[in-house]
């Protein structure tokens, strides 16, 4: 199937690419979308019908990655938040009065809390927005799918090979299982399983301690509002998860740091699973229609001057 669209090259290497509306207006605003482990473009449905029920003034793009496809098992949240700064200066240079609001999916959603909370966050570009489909805990995923000899060995080799200094090495297939379909360093398998409770992509596990939560939640800019989109059939997310429970707990921290979240149009999304692929055309309208109304508080300025939504 053909999609229209503009493909941006936002880096020599990198491209972004922007589907095409009935009635595109000549500076829209623009929602970044950015996808989970594995993607790359269009691997995900429902942006491209996202991308034709936006409110009329915003338009959608689909960033590349370095990370993108089986690029993500050598790669790293840090290099990820440096290339969508990349990609968010592109668009502000090509659309100076316009909005960018930031939209992850899966891991995507720890892109996008590298970008806005961590090192180096004050260096990049401001968005006006950011919305998390399916934040989920890799830690959480692997523990209740892998079986634990394989688990086990696996954190074991990755952790010795990391005080030999061989950490950027790829860990073999005898030891991996084929766990997610590509190679994968020592180090970005660590980050990704987390066994000590410390690795890079570890932001949404539901077993943190409220010190790491404050360090990441709680120092989220008003001037950044965020938006959970939580899947409420995501077999990803184990059932000892209590997701609305969850979700509670991450707003409140960011609203007692400062920061600003709409919880009106966000929360739970009934019977979405992880990436929406194959649901029913009535989820993915309730998902754009969050999405909608997410970035019409961004646009009007209510979310970031107005009461907790």
């Amino acid at each position: 199937m053909a999609h229209p669209g503009v493909m941006h090259r936002y880096t020599p290497r990198l491209v972004a690419f922007e589907h095409a509306t009935i009635s595109t207006p000549e500076s829209p605003n623009t929602l970044l979308w950015i996808g989970g482990l594995g993607d790359g473009l269009l691997t995900v449905a429902y942006p491209a019908t996202m991308a034709q029920l936006l409110l009329p003034n915003w338009t959608l793009a689909e960033v590349l990655l370095s990370s993108s496809y089986k690029g993500w098992g050598t790669g790293s949240l840090k290099r990820d938040a440096q290339e969508i700064a990349s990609c968010v200066r592109y668009f502000q240079k090509l659309r100076p009065t316009a909005k960018i609001v930031l939209m992850g999916h899966s891991t995507g959603c720890q892109d996008i809390m590298e970008y806005l909370v961590g090192e180096g966050c004050t260096e990049r570009p401001r968005v006006q927005g950011a919305i998390l489909q399916a934040s989920i805990s890799d830690r959480e995923a692997l523990v209740s799918v892998l079986p634990p000899d394989v688990y086990d060995n696996s954190i074991k080799l990755a952790q010795e090979w990391v005080v030999d200094g061989r950490g950027d090495d790829i860990l073999p297939k005898s030891c991996m299982n084929n766990i997610l379909g590509s190679p994968v360093t020592a180090v970005r398998w660590l980050s990704l399983a987390s066994p000590n409770k410390n690795g890079d992509d570890d932001y949404f596990s539901s077993d943190l301690d409220l010190k790491k939560l404050k360090a990441t939640f709680g120092s989220m800019k008003k001037e950044t509002p965020l938006m959970f989109l939580y899947s409420g059939a995501d077999p990803h997310v184990p059932d000892f998860v209590d997701k609305k429970a969850l979700l509670s707990k991450w707003t409140n921290i960011i609203r007692e740091g400062g920061g600003a979240v709409d919880d009106a149009n966000g929360g739970i999304i009934p019977r979405a699973t992880h990436n929406l692929n194959g649901d029913p055309d009535d989820v993915v309208g309730e998902l754009i229609r969050r999405v909608n109304g997410f970035v019409q508080q961004v646009e009007s300025g209510a979310l970031t001057t107005g009461a907790h939504l």
